[in-house]
C-alpha cells in the first residue's frame, strides 16, 4: 500500500487497523465506502435535490483517509492528485477531498482484496481519455481569438 501516493507505513498500519485485512466482508468497494462513511449522500425529494451531505461512518478510518487525501492532491504527477484538481475547481476543496479520499479506499480495497501493487495512472489520465474532446476544444477556443488553425497529427515521440 504503500505505494499509493499519501499513503506511508503509519497511516497504511493504521487503514488495516481499521478495515482488516479480508475484505470479503465487503461485497465490494462500495459497501466498504458506505460503511467508512466515504459516499456522498443522494437524498432527494421531487426531483429536488437535499443535502448531500456525507454518512457519519468510522471516524478514525474517515480522519485518517481525510489526511491522506490532502497529502495525495499535494503530490506531483501523479493520478490523485490530477483528479483533485480536476475536483476542487469544480466542487470545492472539501467535496474534491472526500472523493480523492473514496478513491484512495477503493484502491486499497483493491489491494487488499487481490493481492496486486498499485500502478499509478498518471496525471495526464483523463487527457488521454478525452483526446478528441480536448482537440476540439482548443481549436474552437483559438478561433475564437481569432488564429486560422489547422491540425496535423504528429507522430508520438519514440
Amino acid at each position: 500500500m504503500d505505494r499509493v501516493p499519501g499513503i506511508n507505513e503509519v497511516t497504511a498500519k493504521a487503514i488495516i487497523a481499521e478495515i482488516g485485512t479480508d475484505m470479503d466482508q465487503f461485497p465490494d468497494q462500495h459497501h466498504l465506502a458506505s460503511w467508512a462513511g466515504m459516499c456522498p449522500g443522494n437524498n432527494e425529494s421531487a426531483g429536488k435535490r437535499l443535502s448531500g451531505t456525507t454518512a457519519k461512518g468510522n471516524r478514525w478510518l474517515r480522519a485518517t483517509l481525510g489526511e491522506v487525501a490532502w497529502t495525495a492532491s499535494r503530490t506531483k504527477h501523479t493520478y490523485l492528485s490530477a483528479r483533485y484538481r480536476r475536483l476542487v475547481a469544480r466542487r470545492g476543496r472539501n467535496r474534491a477531498i472526500v472523493a480523492v479520499g473514496h478513491q484512495i479506499l477503493t484502491i486499497v480495497y483493491f489491494i487488499l482484496k487481490h493481492q496486486i501493487t498499485y500502478d499509478d495512472l498518471g496525471e495526464d489520465f483523463y487527457d488521454r481519455q478525452r483526446v478528441d474532446h480536448l482537440k476540439h476544444h482548443h481549436v474552437k477556443r483559438l478561433q475564437r481569438l481569432g488564429f486560422n488553425v489547422e491540425v496535423t497529427h504528429m507522430r508520438p515521440a519514440a
